[in-house]
């Protein structure tokens, strides 16, 4: 094992960082905070664009869930093969230059989203904004591993993949205060969508500002001068010695990804429900559905009247329930690296993964179904967002550290980015039955067993340079 000297050992993580590290760190932290939010954009306005799109029906109706859960399922498949294609463009071709095109590309048909007339057409067009999303953080965990030296990489890594919860900050605030207000009527979501053309403005700093890192140049002259190490070859990563590290990387980013996609996001449901509760008994209206058949459409005519009448109160809950979410997965994220340097990245992993476990059994079985206090709801979810999310910035930090420089974007990409295939299985399958978020979530949850399981067969890499 390759270990940096004595003497930078001693110093600590934020010690020594050149102002151009700082740069890189910001740039492709901005990169992913809007990679999120083109992504988190849905997520807020879901019950508000499918209903639209499908008539005017209730947020409820089953027939929304599953236009979500395809839409889920089609950005999903596109952020599996923008992360692949795009993370051996830059292997090839270099970081500064796909990073520039990754964000076009998701800025472009996140804004084209405004415009859809139908279910269909944002199914289709979320696939072709994930492809740049995927494709982005490929590029961006490769070059902030790639600049900055060991001692600091973990942290570093963390606070990149950390940044994301600006991202769905962002989201959540729009949600309130553009998607979610009257005054803008019943077309309000498409403002959200519009507004993702914004960080198209961000590639020109982008170019500006960076340039190829040392080690990306090196393993571009090898290649010129040996067949054998050429960049960004896919097949490499299926064979010895780097099969065994795909293997793994993929299992444990599709765990992360339909744990986050099937049961963080729903952490966001908690005060809704409450907010939804306290909206039928204001109007008189049970909670529970009649078993009379016959009177059962009148319930619902009557529920969705009630819903629609403290519309905005409901959102706003929605959305305080994500901020919550969100904040404690941001001090999940920032803190990954930091307990890793101290544990190392296989026992880390296996804390969040069993920590996740309970925090889900606890919320969705423990508080949520049982009509919890506010103030219970509210303590819970920021360890829910802690435990949940918290792991991901795992994969910006484990995932480069897997691959020498001529695979290290491919590799990371095709690692985080093929557990996307796996979570657009589950929610294809989810889009054809019938099934509450909550219900979702608590079956998903043993999922977090398996990944703990799976570390065990992980590399360490804790204290290793990276390969080159």
């Amino acid at each position: 094992m390759n270990r940096q000297p004595p003497q930078e050992e001693n110093r600590r993580w934020y010690q020594g960082i050149s102002a151009y590290q700082w740069t890189v760190l910001v740039i492709a932290s901005l990169g992913w905070v809007f990679d999120v939010f083109e992504g988190q954009v849905f997520v807020a306005s879901m019950r508000d664009a499918m209903p639209a799109l499908l008539g005017g029906v209730s947020p409820d109706d089953p027939l929304v869930a599953q236009w979500n859960d395809w839409a889920f399922g089609s950005f999903l498949l596109g952020g599996a093969l923008g992360g692949v294609l795009f993370g051996m463009v830059a292997d090839r071709i270099g970081r500064s230059k796909t990073m520039v095109i990754t964000i076009l590309f998701y800025s472009l048909f996140t804004c084209i989203t405004a415009l859809a007339q139908s279910p269909w057409q944002i199914v289709v067009l979320r696939f072709f904004v994930a492809m740049g999303v995927g494709g982005e953080w490929a590029v961006a965990s490769a070059m902030v591993a790639e600049v900055m030296p060991t001692r600091s990489r973990p942290v570093m890594s963390s606070i990149f993949h950390a940044s994301s919860v600006f991202g769905t900050l962002m989201a959540a605030l729009v949600g309130a205060t553009v998607i979610g207000n009257p005054a803008l009527g019943e077309n309000a979501w498409r403002w959200g969508f519009a507004i993702g053309a914004l960080p198209a403005l961000l590639t020109v700093w982008v170019r500006w500002k960076l340039r190829e890192p040392e080690g990306w140049l090196r393993a571009r002259r090898r290649a010129q001068e040996d067949q054998q190490a050429q960049a960004g070859r896919l097949s490499d990563l299926l064979r010895p010695p780097h099969l065994r590290n795909t293997l793994v990387g993929v299992a444990l980013a599709s765990i992360g990804l339909v744990t986050f996609w099937g049961i963080h996001i729903y952490g966001k449901n908690a005060f809704l429900r409450q907010a939804q509760a306290e909206a039928l008994r204001a109007e008189g209206v049970p909670l529970t559905p009649p078993k009379d058949e016959r009177a059962h459409e009148q319930y619902e005519q009557r529920r969705r009247q009630a819903l629609q009448k403290h519309r905005s109160r409901i959102k706003r809950a929605e959305m305080l329930s994500m901020t919550l979410n969100t904040l404690g997965g941001g001090l999940g994220l920032v803190l990954f690296g930091a307990i890793a340097m101290r544990w190392g990245r296989r026992r880390t992993f296996i804390f969040y993964h069993l920590g996740a476990f309970l925090a889900v059994v606890v919320l969705f079985q423990g508080l949520v179904a049982r009509g919890a206090p506010a103030w219970a709801l509210a303590l819970m979810l920021p360890v829910f967002g802690f435990l949940t999310l918290g792991m991901h910035a795992g994969y910006a930090v484990y995932f480069p550290e897997l691959y020498p420089t001529r695979l290290r974007s491919t590799g990371a990409g095709f690692c985080f980015n093929m557990g996307r295939l796996a979570t657009a299985a589950a929610f294809v399958l989810f889009g054809l039955i019938a099934v509450t978020d909550e219900k979702k979530a608590l079956m998903l949850s043993p999922l977090y067993l398996l990944g703990a399981a799976i570390v065990l067969l992980a590399r360490e890499t804790q204290g290793e340079e990276l390969p080159e």
